[in-house]
């Protein structure tokens, strides 16, 4: 999953706000959120916790423009490294206007394998441009740039983006396209609207009434629930828990901590 260090690439001055299609109004978060998760991975049939991950959003610019820059960090602890290494940093650029994603990197270091990808976002057509790069596990860097017809986007802004989709509006099984990139290819992939459900945060007695959505992938004429996640069914739409598939197995995140939320925790019960 995430990244940190930073290279910005020099892009024109834009107004994303006036030019780009892709965009969606925040109301679930600001500056100042953080929320803190305990990571879980099924180990010969028994959840152990075996990490954390922490999501932060700041105010900060992006060629000299408003932008909430969120970080997304996991690090998997002794027990996982027995298994499989697991360093990751995601960092998203995204405009404070309409969080149209202007700039993505992870960089991860996954088994025996680090990598870097990098995106850059512009919006000529008032659709997505992608300027790719990615430094391969042979520090290899291969860059590439495409355009496209329809909006693009990557693991940080699809997920910023969904927490601002209106439920009230949705039905059950409701299919939301929501094509993805990463600094090698462009994938199918869409989100399933599955209903609500009440979650108690584990090892607290905190419980939450959620919305539950599924995050689908096709690759190579097969498709796969990578994510399943749970989100308050308030105005933070805050994720409290994600049940993952992951290359090496399955993995659960439970929410264990949070501050600086935007709005009231009305789907919190007693």
């Amino acid at each position: 999953m995430k990244k940190l260090a930073i290279i910005l690439f020099a892009l024109l001055p834009l107004s994303i706000k006036a030019q780009s299609n892709c965009g969606i109004e925040n109301k679930a978060f600001k500056a100042g959120e953080f929320l803190a998760y305990d990571l879980y991975f099924n180990w010969q049939f028994v959840w152990v916790k075996v990490g954390a991950a922490s999501m932060s959003t700041v105010m900060s610019t992006y060629n000299g423009m408003p932008a909430y820059r969120t970080s997304l960090i996991t690090k998997g602890n002794d027990k996982l490294d027995g298994v499989f290494v697991m360093r990751d940093t995601l960092t998203s650029y995204c405009s404070v206007s309409d969080l149209s994603p202007l700039y993505y990197r992870k960089g991860a270091l996954e088994g025996k394998r680090y990598y870097v990808d990098e995106l850059w976002y512009t919006y000529p057509n008032g659709y997505s441009k992608v300027k790719m790069h990615r430094i391969n596990r042979h520090g290899e860097h291969q860059w590439q740039e495409k355009s496209y017809d329809e909006c693009l986007y990557d693991m940080m802004s699809i997920f910023l983006r969904a927490r601002n989709f209106d439920a009230s509006k949705m039905k059950k099984g409701d299919i939301l396209p929501m094509p993805i990139t990463d600094a090698k290819h462009r994938s199918d992939s869409w989100l399933i609207y599955r209903g609500k459900e009440n979650y108690k945060i584990e090892g607290t007695s905190e419980k939450f009434r959620c919305l539950v959505f599924s995050f689908i992938e096709r690759e190579d004429g097969k498709e796969t629930e990578l994510i399943k996640f749970f989100i308050t069914d308030d105005d933070n739409h805050m994720p409290v828990r994600l049940d993952m598939n992951l290359s090496f197995g399955s993995a659960k995140v439970y929410l264990r901590a949070y501050q600086g939320i935007r709005n009231p925790l009305t789907s919190k019960l007693r």
